[in-house]
């Protein structure tokens, strides 16, 4: 059985998507790293000389791990993508891994880099909830 694949046409307007959502992240990734770098008095403005309080420090602390892992779902998202350029290349980009049928365009539109139709990606994730249990 042949595996149906999207037009070329419609396989260049989602290279586009990926490559203007890639270019979006990498920019989300070095607006964050460059906040990160200049520090916490830096980036909120202040630039006094006054000590801290303790309380500061907990908030900097907090925002910090925020970013930290904002910036690790920024990486994620970005070796997602990466790969979805990947399998453009490669001729299977759009096809379940699962049961091989077309990934829905709306979805693809969605989500980019998925790599399972919705009703594959659901038996995955019963699965997963099922081994939690």
């Amino acid at each position: 059985m042949a595996t149906k694949k999207y037009s070329a046409e419609k396989l260049k307007y989602f290279e586009e998507l990926i490559v203007k959502e890639l270019k979006e992240s990498m920019e989300f990734l070095d607006n964050i790293s460059r906040d990160q770098s200049k520090g916490a008095r830096e980036s909120s403005g202040d630039l006094s000389s006054y000590a801290f309080h303790q309380a500061d420090h907990g908030s900097d602390t907090n925002l910090m791990e925020q970013n930290v892992r904002l910036m690790e779902q920024e990486r994620e998202k970005i070796r997602l993508l990466k790969d979805a350029l990947a399998r453009l290349t490669e001729g299977h980009y759009g096809n379940c891994e699962m049961c091989g049928e077309l990934i829905p365009q709306v979805r693809l539109e969605m989500i980019p880099y998925a790599t399972h139709c919705i009703e594959c990606k659901e038996k995955t994730e019963d699965r997963t909830r099922r081994r939690k249990r």
